[in-house]
């Protein structure tokens, strides 16, 4: 009998690939495994250098899973996603949240100055990570959907819709028709399904995600709008419904988070847009 591994295509040999591969398995893995795939992909760095005993003990599961989520991926070992996560880390500029980190342990201070400094630190990391992790093309390709989309819908709630409040701005601005999803009277799914193949979708949800959001999405994705999701993580549930996903991380252990990376991520999509319109016109 062959064997069934000998002509499989060997596991990605770069994070870029990993991330797609873990992405798409994610649906088909257990519960445990899953939470691994999470953890891998939203602390890469961590995941990266810690041992796999001190892993297993932060995701809350026995160290022969990650031995079994490697293999589920075709490695041999968990010591072979380390070596992938690590050469990303060789590639990258200084990791700046090391870097806060330690300038926090050094002030140890909790007055309005320090509180400031915390805070403008975070959002220069964010932004550090944003730049990593939004490829030009998926901005573009954003940019290329909503030119040609006759209306735009734009959807968020909570602590996101600031940033939903700012692309109904800038669009109206551009003069391309926008329709902001803002929830007044309980209407948001009735004005939802009013979006078709020819408009275009822009939902904005971050952890704990929304549920009508993330309802709305999946629902018109099933109708054949096309949808531009801006979220945390690859393993979002917006991501599973977005044709394009534009991904920014904040730090979890703060009990403020920052909307400075998003806001930066929307104005960057509103301006690739504008060059977008003014080469079609």
């Amino acid at each position: 009998m062959s064997n069934q591994n000998e002509h499989k295509e060997p596991p990605p040999g770069n994070y870029d690939d990993l991330k797609i591969l873990i992405t798409d398995n994610f649906p088909k893995l257990s519960g445990q495994l899953q939470r691994i795939a999470r953890y891998v992909l939203e602390n890469p760095n961590d995941s990266a250098l810690e041992t796999v005993s001190e892993i297993a003990r932060r995701v809350e599961v026995q160290p022969s899973s990650l031995v079994r989520f490697a293999k589920t991926l075709g490695y041999d070992g968990y010591s072979n996603v380390q070596q992938v996560l690590k050469s990303r880390l060789i590639s990258e500029i200084p990791n700046y949240r090391e870097r806060i980190r330690s300038l926090r342990n050094e002030r140890g201070s909790e007055d309005g100055a320090a509180i400031l400094d915390d805070f403008v630190d975070d959002g220069i990391a964010a932004l550090d990570q944003l730049r990593h992790k939004v490829p030009a093309s998926d901005l573009q390709a954003a940019a290329d959907i909503l030119s040609e989309a006759d209306d735009v819908y734009v959807l968020a709630q909570g602590r996101a819709f600031p940033v939903a409040h700012y692309f109904g701005y800038a669009l109206t601005g551009l003069e391309v028709s926008c329709q902001l999803l803002e929830g007044v009277g309980g209407l948001t799914p009735r004005r939802a399904r009013l979006a078709g193949v020819a408009d275009a979708l822009i939902a904005i949800s971050f952890r704990p995600y929304s549920d009508d959001v993330v309802g709305i999405v999946a629902e018109r994705k099933a109708a054949g709008v096309p949808v531009i999701a801006i979220t945390d993580s690859p393993l979002s549930p917006l991501a599973l419904s977005a044709d394009i996903i534009l991904e920014t991380a904040e730090d979890e252990g703060r009990a403020f988070r920052s909307l400075v990376a998003p806001m930066c991520l929307a104005q960057s999509l509103m301006v690739a847009l504008g060059h977008r319109l003014t080469e079609m016109r």
